[in-house]
Parts: C-alpha cells; structure tokens; sequence
C-alpha cells in the first residue's frame, strides 16, 4: 500500500483544522466568509458573523443587511473567477443545494470548504454551533443555540398530546406537489400533529394530482406563500369542494421563507403554524 497519498490527505485536514480553530481561538482574527445559500447567511448573522460574509449567491436576502453582500452566482452556477478574486478565508456551502462541480474545482484550487445539510431542527443548532465556532463567535452561537433548543423543546411539549387532525402540504401548484418522509418539511407536519396522507411515498417531494388527494378526506391545506413568489395564487382548490378543507375553508397561507429555510426563523414558523392548526383543530 502506499501510504504517501493518505499521509498527505491527513497533513491537509489537519492544516484546515488548524487554520479553523485559529480562528475561534483568536478573538482578534476572523475569517472573511462566502456563504452559498440564503439559510446559511442568516445562520452567519444570527450567530454574529454577518459582518464577515464577502459574497454570496441569489435570494439571500434575511436580514436586510445581506440584500447588500455581492452575489458570486446560485443553485446552478457559482462564478469562480469572482470567488478567486475575492480570495475568502473560508466558504461554506450548502451541500445539495450548490453545483458539486464548482465546489470540487473551488476545493483544487486550495480554497477551505464546509458544508452545510440540515435535515432537522437539531441539525440547525449543530450547525450553528459549528459555525459560530469557526468564525470566531463561540459564546454567542452557544447562547443563541441553547435558546433555540429550549424553545424548540417548549413547541413540542405543547403539541405531543394534540388530536391530530389530516392535511394536505402544497409545496408547489403547477404540477401540484406536496411533502412526503424524508422532506424538511414533514417534521412541522409531525410536531404539530398533522397527518400527512402523503407521508409514506419514498419521493421526499412526491407529484400528486387532485384524483388523488379527494379520497384522503383533508381537513387542512397548507399552502405556504413566499412574498418574492411568482406563483401567489397557488392551485385552485375552490373548484373543489368535495374537499372538507375546502368546503369549509381551512386554508392556510404560512410564510414559505420561514417555513423553509433552515434558520432560527423556521422555529418561528413552526410556533406559527401549530397555532394555526390548532385553531383549526378546535
């Protein structure tokens, strides 16, 4: 076996930890950041780090700070050269959501990559822990962190003995599109007791048509609605009030931004949402 290439492999992951840990240690010496997705910069700023972020890509636009950061690319292409001239200390980036061809290049042209993929609410304060850690922002990602937890704690004490009640998540209209296991949005579903008929389909982010969804006797439609969406108006369930949710108007209209960005705002919605459903409920 030669052994050089893994001995090289573990001088250079040591090198990155090092250079990290320089950077939590060092109350001075904070690293200059590119942040690739809109849910990482405001992790970034929630832990204190805003004010270090150089670039990042479309639609990071919470809080109105980061409306102001340049954009080096998005989800289908990341601007390389603009990355190179920026010469960042670190990037992170979101691993499903960022092209992985750009990355590999970005990570042989020798520049320090994390990565961000929180699947739950735990994961987010993991990954704020993480982040604020290695950007120099300890104490104030664990007080942040700890607040969440206790919160998110709170929400689901309140809910767990809930009657559950059957709704339908409309993730998109055209073609309709709900949520299914696996999803991000499944867990508000199950904290806050709603039954997801479509829970069990192995496509996280299943295509339904509406043949579908009359037998599952839905009493509540989620219908999350993005301000920046261009689709507002969503599918039109009025023409189908064989719907008890629509026959009786239980629609809701959350806010997508909250709802799916993995942040500390989603916690918000969260709270938001099993009010909502619990008004319904009753």
């Amino acid at each position: 076996m030669n052994i050089k290439p893994i001995r090289l492999l573990t001088a250079l992951l040591l090198s990155v930890l090092l250079s990290l840990n320089s950077y939590a240690n060092d109350n001075t010496k904070k690293p200059s950041i590119i942040a690739l997705s809109p849910h990482i910069v405001e992790m970034l700023y929630d832990v204190g780090a805003g004010e270090q972020i150089i670039g990042t890509t479309a639609h990071a636009d919470y809080p109105e700070q980061a409306k102001k950061i340049p954009r080096i690319g998005n989800y289908i292409r990341l601007q390389i050269e603009r990355v190179i001239e920026l010469q960042p200390d670190l990037i992170i980036a979101w691993k499903s959501g960022n092209p992985s061809d750009d990355l590999a290049r970005l990570e042989q042209l020798g520049f320090t990559i994390v990565y961000s993929q929180p699947h739950s609410f735990q994961d987010i304060a993991t990954e704020m822990r993480y982040f604020a850690e290695i950007t120099g922002h300890k104490a104030q990602g664990e007080r942040i962190t700890a607040a969440f937890e206790d919160k998110l704690t709170n929400i689901i004490s309140s809910y767990k003995n809930k009657t559950p009640i059957i709704g339908f998540y409309e993730l998109w209209s055209r073609p309709l599109t709900t949520v299914a296991q696996n999803s991000w949005p499944q867990q508000f579903m199950d904290i806050c007791k709603v039954e997801n008929p479509f829970k069990q389909v192995t496509t996280p982010y299943p295509q339904v048509n509406i043949e579908q969804v009359i037998p599952m006797s839905v009493q509540l439609i989620i219908q999350p609605r993005s301000a920046s969406q261009s689709d507002l108006e969503g599918f039109n369930w009025p023409n189908w009030q064989v719907i008890p949710a629509v026959a009786n108007n239980k629609i809701i209209k959350p806010d997508a931004d909250g709802l799916h960005r993995m942040t500390l705002r989603s916690l918000t919605a969260l709270q938001s949402l099993c009010a909502e459903v619990d008004l319904i409920r009753q």
